[in-house]
């Protein structure tokens, strides 16, 4: 993936992967910025109760506003060249600030949060 577009963003790194996906930095060469790009795999992408799962805590990210928590600019699709009719797995553009770690134990730990009403919100979506 290293160098490949995904949409308008150039793939830079592999930053991790975990149960909902694979993480990337990315550059936004429209806006100069570096971002994480969450990928749904191929094996999920296929399975409508985890892209249900994956937009819900797009949705649950976009909802909270809190300096732990990192801001979320996208839910997209992969479009491939040629325009193909395939369903595409869904991938979510995330703020890559470097003192912001979108990871699920820095939403759910009540003691990582001085706000404990956002970690109570974001839990029912990260289970």
């Amino acid at each position: 993936m290293i160098g490949q577009r995904i949409g308008t963003y150039t793939i830079i790194e592999k930053l991790g992967e975990g149960g909902m996906g694979e993480v990337y930095r990315a550059r936004d060469p429209k806006l100069g910025r570096d971002v994480a790009i969450k990928i749904l795999p191929d094996l999920f992408a296929a399975d409508a109760d985890r892209v249900a799962r994956f937009q819900r805590e797009a949705q649950v990210l976009a909802s909270l506003n809190h300096p732990h928590i990192a801001q979320i600019y996208g839910l997209e699709e992969i479009r491939p060249a040629g325009g193909s009719k395939e369903q595409d797995p869904p991938y979510a553009v995330i703020d890559r600030r470097r003192d912001v770690v979108p990871r699920h134990r820095d939403v759910v730990r009540a003691d990582s949060l001085s706000d404990r009403s956002v970690c109570r919100r974001a839990r029912p979506a990260t289970h």
